[in-house]
């Protein structure tokens, strides 16, 4: 049988050619999540524990803080040999190009040699109180080589001193997460920030104390600390670190197995066809001698040397796959540092064999199938069995039962917010629309049939009659595409309505991108110094006075209720009207207010009774122009409200703004737009990669469709060749076989966007019920009708590689085929 394995390989190459495509990608998605995730723990691991290498214990303060005194009892315990404290401060200081100071973490330099330190890239390490070392990336960003020098600011209370000092070195920085601190000595620091605290303290331990010992000695010395053994510590960050990346991790491994799954029914696919290919062959095969259980061992032996040297290819491709996505990353600035590759053995192992175990599952089914033929009988696969029938019967009772447990299932997850529930009631769900697709499917095939048949002529006609006439065959072509087309709509619609709700989240919170304010007296051209600022699109003028409301002073804000709602979001701007006080939840408590209350201010002998209405997000009293002017009719511009452009960079924009005005010392920036701005990032980021990776199944799915259509085309060799036989021409059989694979691709583009729908609403209720006061649910149409679209071209695609080869079957030669 070894011989008729290999040569029944090397006979059928090019059909197989097809699953291992499907196999390597699925394998390759897996490898580039696993690879990738370990590649991000190990350079984080390996960052950790260089910067606490020889360390045996560390100190933080829990419910006390790390002081001097701690440090020094830590020091006199007889099992440490060496412990130093992490002197850090904060001094402000003002950059070259800026107007208004910025402040800049300032560590102390420990010269313990048994203790880790920062890297030096370049120059030295600061000697006295008037040098720094500056983060290699600081440096470059702010231009200051070795040799410059700038000014910082250390405010104790009410006094203000001034330190120059000059950069004299560099520390690499390339393997830091999040900003490295700039580096000073020790007595520059006590200098500068008498009250500086101390962040931790690195332990050495005496020779022959093991960690665990001082630990349990410092715990006893020093109370209301949190202590760590050296390597416990490592692993805590590393932990704290990897978190998203584990996140982020589990959902690589769910797309790569929902991967693996479609490439299933594209490899029980594929062997359908190649069985059917070789039915006589296999009857031959019978006839001299050949056992049932030696055909059923021969077809499974042909998919585990396909599923192994396809899995293998696919390891390689994702590995190739994670070595690019590191590369640009690190090149086009992500945000994350250097990483190099690192694929441990589960990396490499894991999706092996599960592309190996997948494909031997997947030929299961079409390895028994061809057992159960009898030799004579060998000439053509078995007929579905149909809905009327006894299976078909128990599998539609089944797959109803599962669409109502999983859908009731639902709903309970979005009523009462939980998420597992959701998710496994989709699944239930969705395995009952696949086990209910021969019904379905060919049922909505005739609906949409209707216009190919009455307008398509005899190849539309054939084509509706084709496409219905194997509702189980249909149903598995259908369902892969169905698959990919549903998790991209369910992705679509999930993430746009959860930014939908966050958005609605933060107009409640932040209903303006920025309140610009000062106490200062603003130049004529403030106004127009804002509105140059790119991506700002609107600057609305607002005038502010300290009132009195009885022995209370409040500070009322006051701006023209048309102007404000063109910049701010929300319906609380709604309610500002004359004669209404838009108050604040901490200023209603202070005044001991409610809703609806009638309160009056006075200023300068003038009083003003208005109603009270809440609305968080303003300054806290907030009026109407006209009620202003009846009150402080002098009152000044005391700042601006600004509406940011939607695709504007929020922190950039904060930046420049806080960064304006360079007349006025003190400018006050507020408002939620870099928070605004990060999140989306965050959603785009997301939708991206989502679309993406599912692209990968809808990928698969598109091999599996041209697989089943090829069967389609064997099965009717002669029923084609018939047709030709009889006048329809090459162009109307390819036609013919367009027509039914398009219908199959809008069927599953139809009610895949419409599961889509239906789960990214359901699941955006379960994970965001707690967290936002009101879900939005959100209809990306847009998107939906190019997820569509897309499915549509691409079954078109699909069907051109077996319509051309049915249009080059001789009628003749086919009709002769017995």
């Amino acid at each position: 049988m070894r011989r008729s394995v290999l040569n029944s390989l090397r006979a059928h190459l090019g059909r197989l050619v097809a699953a291992c495509l499907a196999i390597v990608l699925g394998v390759g998605f897996a490898t580039l999540a696993l690879s990738a995730r370990a590649s991000a723990s190990h350079g984080i691991d390996e960052t950790i524990g260089a910067q606490y290498k020889g360390v045996d214990a560390v100190v933080r303060g829990e419910q006390e803080s790390l002081d001097a005194k701690s440090l020094a009892t830590i020091r006199a315990l007889p099992q440490t040999e060496v412990a130093v404290g992490t002197n850090r401060a904060y001094l402000e200081t003002t950059w070259k190009g800026d107007v208004r100071p910025s402040y800049l973490g300032i560590q102390a330099l420990s010269n313990e040699p048994r203790l880790p330190g920062p890297k030096l890239k370049d120059g030295r390490f600061p000697k006295s109180a008037a040098e720094v070392a500056l983060p290699a990336s600081v440096a470059v960003k702010r231009e200051l080589p070795i040799g410059s020098k700038f000014t910082l600011t250390s405010r104790e209370g009410r006094a203000e001193r001034s330190y120059p000092v000059t950069v004299v070195g560099t520390i690499d920085d390339s393997t830091a997460f999040g900003e490295s601190d700039t580096v000073a000595t020790p007595g520059a620091v006590k200098k500068w920030s008498p009250s500086g605290y101390i962040d931790q303290v690195l332990v050495a331990a005496k020779s022959g104390v093991t960690p665990e010992a001082l630990v349990a000695a410092i715990e006893t010395s020093v109370p209301g600390m949190k202590v760590f053994t050296g390597e416990a510590f490592i692993q805590h960050e590393v932990q704290s670190m990897t978190h998203g990346i584990d996140v982020l991790g589990g959902v690589f491994g769910m797309f790569a197995l929902i991967s693996l799954f479609v490439a299933c029914l594209v490899i029980a696919n594929t062997f359908t066809i190649l069985l059917a290919q070789r039915t006589r062959e296999m009857a031959l095969l019978r006839c001299v001698g050949a056992s049932r259980r030696q055909v059923f061992r021969t077809v499974l032996a042909e998919a585990t040397i396909v599923g192994a040297v396809a899995s293998a290819i696919g390891v390689a491709f994702g590995l190739l796959l994670a070595a690019v996505g590191l590369s640009l990353a690190t090149r086009f600035d992500w945000g994350i540092p250097k990483i190099s590759l690192y694929a441990d053995a589960i990396s490499l192992v894991v999706p092996f064999l599960l592309g190996l175990v997948a494909t031997m599952l997947a030929a299961v089914v079409p390895a028994r199938r061809a057992t159960r033929v009898a030799p004579l009988a060998a000439l053509r696969p078995d007929a579905a069995p149909a809905a009327a029938s006894k299976a078909g019967r128990v599998r539609l009772a089944f797959g109803f039962l599962l669409i109502a447990s999983g859908g009731f299932m639902l709903y309970v997850a979005a009523s009462s917010v939980q998420v597992l529930i959701g998710v496994a009631g989709g699944v239930l769900s969705f395995a009952g629309i696949l086990a209910i697709g021969s019904l379905l499917v060919p049922a909505l095939i005739k609906v949409i049939g209707v216009l190919p048949s009455r307008r398509g002529g005899v190849p539309g006609r054939i084509a509706v009659g084709n496409a219905i006439r194997n509702p189980r065959r249909t149903a598995a072509t259908t369902s892969a595409l169905l698959i990919g087309v549903t998790l991209i709509s369910l992705t679509c619609v999930g993430i746009a309505s959860v930014e939908k709700t966050f958005d609605t989240a933060m107009d409640d919170e932040y209903p303006v991108d920025l309140i610009v304010s000062t106490s200062e007296k603003l130049p004529a051209n403030a106004q127009a110094q804002l509105d140059q600022i790119d991506g700002i699109d609107q600057v609305v003028p607002v005038r502010s006075v300290m009132v009195k409301k009885g022995a209370n002073e409040v500070y009322v804000t006051g701006i023209d209720p048309a102007a404000a709602k063109s910049v701010a979001r929300g319906t609380q701007i709604g309610e500002l009207k004359p004669g209404v006080a838009l108050v604040d939840r901490d200023t209603m408590m202070g005044l001991e207010l409610k809703e609806g209350d009638n309160i009056t201010l006075t200023q300068g002998g003038r009083s003003l009774r208005v109603k009270v209405h809440r609305a968080d997000g303003f300054d806290p009293v907030v009026l109407s122009s006209t009620d202003l002017r009846k009150l402080a009719p002098k009152a000044a511009i005391s700042g601006y409200w600004l509406d940011a452009n939607a695709k504007a960079d929020g922190a950039r924009v904060v930046d420049d703004v806080s960064q304006s005005i360079p007349s006025v010392k003190d400018l006050g920036v507020m408002g939620g737009l870099a928070e605004r701005s990060s999140y989306t990032k965050i959603f785009d980021v997301l939708l991206a990669i989502g679309v993406s990776l599912l692209g990968v199944s809808v990928l698969i799915a598109l091999v599996g469709v041209g697989n089943t259509l090829s069967l389609s085309v064997l099965e009717r060799t002669r029923e084609n060749a018939l047709l030709r036989a009889l006048g329809l021409t090459r162009r109307q059989l390819r036609s013919m076989l367009a027509i039914e694979s398009l219908l199959m691709a809008l069927v599953a583009a139809g009610l895949g966007v419409a599961l889509g729908l239906a789960y990214g609403w359901a699941g955006t209720a379960a994970l965001m019920g707690n967290q936002a006061k009101t879900i939005e649910y959100a209809v990306p149409a847009g998107l939906l009708l190019t997820i569509a679209l897309v499915a549509a071209a691409a079954g078109l695609l699909a069907s051109v590689l077996p319509a051309r080869r049915a249009a080059k079957v001789a009628p003749a030669g086919a009709l002769a085929t017995e």
